[in-house]
């Protein structure tokens, strides 16, 4: 018999296969789903801060139109659940073929969710992706492997 915790921390990873297919399927409203309403997102595109699940779909909508078929892969994902808030992180790299025709491997980013049960529903109010940056150059980093 599993306990509340661990069921929890398999209920967050069912999330974030979700995510992974709804990038895959280019599926907006699948990705809808994932996110509270009210999500603050820290992404790699500026601005600093996207508010709101409209502009967390935005940035979405903007990868499906790049990219004409594309993949999301999760490596060494760790998820910590508590009550009603829980936390992870991983790496993460979107891939694919670009719409204008060449593929390309990506890049390999460092993600955190952050979640929030509501209703029963773990959904994620706050996710940052980032690169490492060469502090003299001022450059980020795109080229590490996990």
């Amino acid at each position: 018999m599993s306990t509340q915790r661990e069921q929890d921390e398999a209920r967050i990873r069912q999330r974030i296969d979700q995510i992974v297919e709804g990038i895959r399927a280019k599926d907006l409203d699948a990705l809808r789903r994932i996110y509270a309403t009210d999500v603050v997102s820290f992404d790699v595109e500026p601005p600093l801060q996207h508010v709101g699940i409209d502009a967390k779909l935005k940035n979405w909508a903007k990868v499906f139109t790049i990219f004409e078929e594309v993949s999301y892969e999760v490596r060494d994902l760790a998820v910590t659940a508590g009550g009603d808030v829980a936390f992870g992180h991983c790496f993460g790299r979107l891939s694919g073929t670009l719409s204008n025709g060449p593929a390309t491997s990506g890049m390999w980013v460092r993600g955190t969710f952050c979640f929030e049960k509501s209703d029963g529903e773990w959904l994620i109010v706050h996710d940052q992706a980032s690169v490492p940056f060469d502090i003299a150059s001022g450059r980020g980093v795109t080229d590490l492997e996990p």
